[in-house]
């Protein structure tokens, strides 16, 4: 039996690869675009590879929130679509995860069901080859660790079961309901009209009292783990200095410890389970009271002859921050007694150190832009009127 020695040569998408993720120029991509466009032979390798690039960013510390939060800003919303195809794709080959980061592909569904047409094959093979320059580029984070499982069962809202692995009220359903109120709050903070910023401000308060504060408080009341954990939180621009300071000060009262990372637009919180749940809930909480407040605030502005400002409203959320943050302090305070202060003695230190560990190197920052002395009253106003759930005592055992 006789057979050709004559070399295969490199795939179609490898010459793709070669020419557009290695070139940033635009003639390099339609290069490496119309080559795959004209191969539709290679549609399953390019799939393949895409999911290897993602698998090897979880080994570099990212999380599919992550991941969706850079492609949403750097590329737009189509290719998140694409991205989700991928995670999900990848998922049955990774290992087994944590209850965060089922919440985070359950959200990765929404995106699926709401994906538009495929548009034609070179289209297609350009938006691939974009994203896939994205991902590669992207640094490595530091790893987090999954929650540990609490250890007393829950049931959830709606009266049924946890799930396995899950935590009641704070389970699959919980994440989505937070990224839908993200969602409404990034689309009034967005939109040129009062009236739909407050209707959508309206509409993310509904959805927050039906998920309320009181779902993580039944958290807190279980028994601890033995060690803190960490999660990631969004802080979206605009105005994301003063939200990353509301965010600190919101972790800093939950006996947390949240260190920002400005460039890709989160921060990470270290404390113990409960603690990060309330912390994600209540910062979720004041962010949306924060934006109504802001919304009538520029109204009374405008009906006095003021046009709506950028610099009204990041002193705004500047001042609100800071007085949240002081309230806060306030109530935290209030509720420690001698008998709990071993308790958080021990908390603090566990806290501490595994911030340390993941973050060895931190600087601090310092508001800038604050000027506008309207902005600063009203948004210290608002924060004076902001509810806030006192957390429960820490257990003493």
């Amino acid at each position: 039996m006789s057979s050709s020695d004559t070399p295969t040569g490199p795939s179609t998408v490898e010459r793709a690869f070669h020419t557009a993720l290695y070139d940033s120029t635009d003639a390099s991509l339609d290069t490496g675009a119309s080559l795959l466009a004209a191969d539709s032979a290679a549609d399953a390798e390019l799939a393949r590879r895409g999911e290897e690039f993602v698998a090897a960013l979880w080994g570099r510390g990212w999380q599919p929130a992550d991941v969706v939060g850079v492609v949403r800003r750097e590329l737009g919303d189509a290719p998140v679509c694409l991205l989700a195809e991928l995670i999900r794709a990848q998922a049955p080959r990774d290992r087994v995860r944590g209850r965060r980061w089922r919440d985070q592909l359950a959200q990765l569904d929404e995106v699926l069901a709401e994906a538009p047409p495929r548009p034609d094959r070179f289209s297609h093979a350009t938006a691939v080859l974009e994203l896939y320059r994205l991902l590669l580029r992207l640094p490595a984070l530091e790893p987090l660790q999954d929650a540990p499982p609490h250890r007393s069962g829950r049931t959830n809202a709606a009266g049924g079961s946890g799930g396995s692995g899950g935590s009641g009220g704070s389970g699959s359903s919980g994440g989505r309901m937070l990224a839908r109120i993200r969602a409404l709050l990034a689309k009034a903070e967005a939109t040129g009209y009062p009236e739909e910023a407050e209707a959508l401000s309206a509409k993310a308060q509904e959805l927050m009292a039906k998920h309320s504060v009181d779902e993580a408080l039944l958290d807190a009341a279980a028994p601890a783990p033995d060690a803190p954990s960490a999660c990631r939180i969004g802080v979206e621009p605009p105005y994301e200095q003063a939200k990353a300071v509301l965010l600190d000060a919101v972790a800093s009262a939950n006996h947390c410890r949240a260190v920002w990372n400005e460039p890709f637009c989160f921060s990470t919180v270290v404390g113990f389970e409960a603690d990060l749940e309330v912390v994600e809930l209540l910062y979720t909480s004041l962010l949306v009271q924060a934006q109504s407040a802001m919304t009538r605030a520029e109204a009374a502005q405008r009906a006095g002859g003021r046009k709506r400002t950028k610099t009204f409203r990041q002193s705004f959320l500047a001042a609100y921050a800071h007085r949240v943050g002081t309230r806060l302090a306030e109530a935290a305070g209030s509720q420690v007694t001698d008998d709990l202060l071993p308790v958080l003695a021990s908390r603090e230190v566990a806290v501490t150190a595994a911030a340390d560990r993941l973050f060895p190197d931190t600087v601090s920052t310092r508001l800038r832009g604050v000027s506008d002395e309207a902005g600063w009253t009203e948004g210290a106003r608002a924060a004076d009127r902001a509810q806030m759930r006192s957390r429960p005592r820490l257990p003493s055992e």
